[in-house]
């Protein structure tokens, strides 16, 4: 079930939708950087199995959304482009509500979650959500300080100029097909400018100074083999923040895309016993 959904500057988002008959709740699935929903079937199809409904939507220049690739217009257009879509879920489907993001998109979905565990009243995009759950998420890109200081002089003068990810499809996964196929993929793209970039260092900056402060349940899941993001602000973040609220695990050999790894059974086993165990559902 395919729909779109406007932005604040007028962009369309394409949302795609896989609903099951009387759902435990929602699952809203946050792609990264450079793919699109299209590449979480398989995913969508274990949630299904376990009664969940599913909702994805290829973020703005990403798939069959419109705008610019791996470019954005303001700092906060991820945001408020995932709380319009929260609030159209929220709307459709009043059940539990829980944000599944991976890489850019866990980065994305943490940074909103993050929102709501600040001193100030949040920004007019948060909506509450009842959970999260973070596949490697980009809470640490690594970037040493050479790339920093470039960013801080190219990104003012030229914030939307476009340039390669530096991203090898190899590191994705263990798995030569999924690579293949990521490769094949005529809607994945490597691009990305400096106000994303930008974005992308203040966000994982800002969830992990708010670690200690956590305040919805999340399961954190990342791969201790990841050269897309570094592991450490992973573990950097499970440290920080209250157990009691946040469940993390590494997968010590596992590349970036977990759900794509020759051991994926073991995670979505995980994923699947963490939200029978940890989501509120309506009795």
């Amino acid at each position: 079930m395919d729909a779109t959904l406007a932005t604040a500057d007028g962009l369309r988002l394409q949302l795609r939708e896989w609903p099951v008959p009387g759902p435990y709740g929602t699952v809203l699935i946050v792609h990264g950087l450079g793919e699109h929903i299209g590449r979480y079937l398989h995913v969508a199809a274990h949630l299904n199995a376990w009664g969940w409904t599913v909702v994805g939507y290829d973020q703005r220049g990403h798939g069959a959304s419109e705008g610019a690739r791996g470019r954005l217009s303001s700092a906060d257009d991820l945001l408020d482009d995932l709380g319009r879509v929260v609030a159209h879920v929220r709307d459709a489907h009043p059940r539990p509500l829980v944000l599944l993001g991976h890489s850019l998109g866990g980065l994305v979905a943490a940074r909103y979650v993050a929102e709501g565990a600040g001193d100030t009243p949040p920004a007019a995009w948060h909506r509450p959500v009842d959970a999260l759950v973070m596949s490697s998420p980009a809470l640490d890109t690594g970037m040493h300080l050479g790339q920093r200081l470039l960013l801080a002089v190219v990104g003012p003068v030229a914030p939307s100029l476009g340039v390669g990810n530096g991203l090898d499809p190899a590191w994705i996964s263990r798995d030569a097909r999924v690579v293949s196929a990521y490769t094949a993929d005529p809607l994945v793209h490597d691009r990305i400018a400096p106000r994303l970039v930008r974005f992308i260092v203040d966000a994982g900056t800002l969830v992990r100074a708010r670690a200690p402060r956590w305040n919805v349940p999340t399961l954190l899941l990342y791969a201790g083999s990841d050269r897309c993001v570094v592991p450490g602000g992973s573990a950097a973040f499970a440290a920080a923040a209250p157990r009691a609220c946040v469940t993390a695990h590494a997968y010590p050999t596992l590349y970036h895309e977990i759900f794509n790894e020759p051991e994926q059974a073991e995670v979505f086993s995980e994923l699947r016993a963490w939200l029978e165990t940890r989501v509120p559902t309506p009795v």
